[in-house]
């Protein structure tokens, strides 16, 4: 009989499941990947025999019918040939299921999870939500084995909560992120519209809402293929729809349309990030670099409407690197109202070390007089006098609610400082050394630097582990590449 189930209940069962696959040599990316293939086969048979309007979205010989009565052999034989079959189809489903291949090996254990996992769970009648936050919440396990470089498509949700609350898209906006990896923004700026806006919906918004009002671009085609499996896990899109993730280059061209909300986490680590001179190619840059950040943020200006707004992650680096860094700023206080700087605590991010802030601006039509856009910048200090770690101390939505209620969404000419809260007024911005705005007012307190014996050890640990990973896949590669090397001898 099939069960139904928390999504807390699932996430565990699930990841036993990738303990199970990653020990038959599949890792956590590709096993979540995997499990996808197989959860959004079992979720389109329940589409196509329930009771009331039935719908097929998968073609007969290439569902899940095709698989469940078959065992060993014979099932992992028709996995992989429904596969291909399913990537030459039309939309998203082609999309999704184009270049995927079976990374399940064992007859036993793609067994197990047709019959004992997937098969056992009535996945359409479970709300939206337990579906999606389930894969969410393997997403973010996944991201927390740094082993696999999970972590770089992971941006916390709380983040990603308080900044969506913050710049709360509306019923009439269309959505983007440029460097989208498995859909956290867009799925939560879905999300958002849809709790709060839900009765300004009527058929024709709805309909637009799930049909490219929310887009995205991911650089990686597996990512990309994570991120689609994501949306129509939540509800987002049409298997037979338009595919609402691209695959390209986010920098590498003009954008062909505007949208009214950006939401963003551009790639970065520790150290300087370098790549094309995109400025080279592209006119609507406003200087050359080779820094893909600072690419990024002028990119992203370029993708906005006149008066849209953007709430994008970035590295302390784009906030004082001179050079293009500098004009860039300049560009962006002058053509825009950058008015929220929120500094973000060390400690919540897979990578070690990072140091990173979220940027609040929107995009203005010029000034007959050629003043500048920007009248203040109000930043908000979450990193002075706070300690997290990813395990023992994480940083929960709770954390950002006193960040929330000072930016008051929807009510900004209403701020006043705080402690944490403070203004900025242009003139003082652009008379810093550089238009430096990596701005501190708060003194370390002498109960940062003394730290909680147990946190620093933690924190200790959480490095040391990361450290013997990165050993863990160098020695792997090693081995590797000596197993070939003989190969190669016996071979000769």
């Amino acid at each position: 009989m099939e069960q139904r189930s928390d999504s807390g209940d699932l996430v565990q069962k699930l990841w036993s499941y990738c303990e199970l696959l990653r020990h038959s040599g599949v890792s956590t990316l590709d096993y979540v990947e995997q499990l996808t293939y197989l959860l959004f086969l079992k979720i389109a048979d329940e589409r196509a025999n329930r009771p009331l309007n039935p719908e097929r979205i998968i073609p007969e010989g290439m569902d899940w019918a095709s698989l469940v009565n078959k065992s060993g052999d014979d099932l992992l034989d028709q996995y992989e040939h429904i596969l291909p079959l399913l990537g030459r189809q039309h939309g998203m489903l082609g999309s999704i299921f184009d270049g995927a291949k079976n990374k399940i090996q064992s007859p036993a254990v793609l067994q197990r999870l047709v019959k004992d996992l997937i098969g056992q769970y009535h996945w359409g009648s479970e709300s939206t939500d337990v579906k999606g936050d389930a894969y969410e919440g393997l997403l973010q396990r996944g991201a927390e084995d740094r082993k696999t470089g999970a972590g770089q498509y992971f941006t916390p949700r709380p983040v990603i909560d308080a900044m969506v609350e913050c710049v709360d898209p509306g019923p009439t906006d269309t959505v983007f992120d440029p460097a989208c990896g498995t859909g956290g923004f867009l799925i939560a700026a879905h999300s958002h519209i849809v709790r709060h806006h839900g009765s300004e919906l009527d058929s024709d918004r709805r309909r637009a809402l799930n049909s490219g009002a929310i887009q995205g671009v991911e650089l990686v085609r597996e990512t990309a293929r994570l991120a689609s499996m994501n949306m129509l896990i939540h509800g987002i899109g049409q298997p037979n729809g338009e595919e609402l993730i691209d695959v390209r280059d986010s920098l590498a061209a003009p954008p062909a349309k505007r949208f009214d909300v950006i939401l963003a986490n551009p790639p970065f680590g520790v150290g300087t990030v370098t790549g094309e001179n995109y400025a080279k190619a592209r006119q609507d840059l406003w200087t050359e670099t080779t820094n893909k950040q600072l690419n990024f943020v002028q990119h992203i200006y370029t993708l906005l409407n006149m008066d849209g707004r953007a709430a994008v992650v970035l590295p302390d680096n784009v906030l004082f690197e001179s050079g293009a860094g500098e004009t860039i700023r300049r560009e962006l206080l002058t053509r825009c109202d950058v008015h929220t700087l929120l500094r973000l605590p060390t400690g919540i991010f897979y990578a070690g070390g990072v140091k990173a802030n979220v940027l609040f601006f929107d995009k203005k039509r010029p000034r007959p007089d050629g003043s500048p856009r920007t009248k203040r910048l109000w930043v908000y200090d979450l990193r002075t006098g706070q300690n997290f770690t990813m395990k023992r101390s994480p940083l929960t939505r709770a954390h950002l609610d006193d960040f929330v209620k000072c930016y008051r969404p929807g009510d900004q000419g209403a701020r006043f400082e705080v402690d944490r809260f403070k203004a900025y007024e242009y003139g003082d911005l652009i008379a810093r050394d550089k238009v430096n705005l990596d701005l501190t007012f708060l003194q370390d307190s002498a109960t940062e630097v003394l730290q909680d014996p147990d946190v620093i050890a933690q924190e200790i640990v959480e490095e040391l582990e990361a450290a013997l990973a990165e050993f863990s896949v160098i020695a792997e590669s090693l081995r590797a590449l000596k197993s070939s090397r003989e190969d190669s001898d016996i071979q000769d």
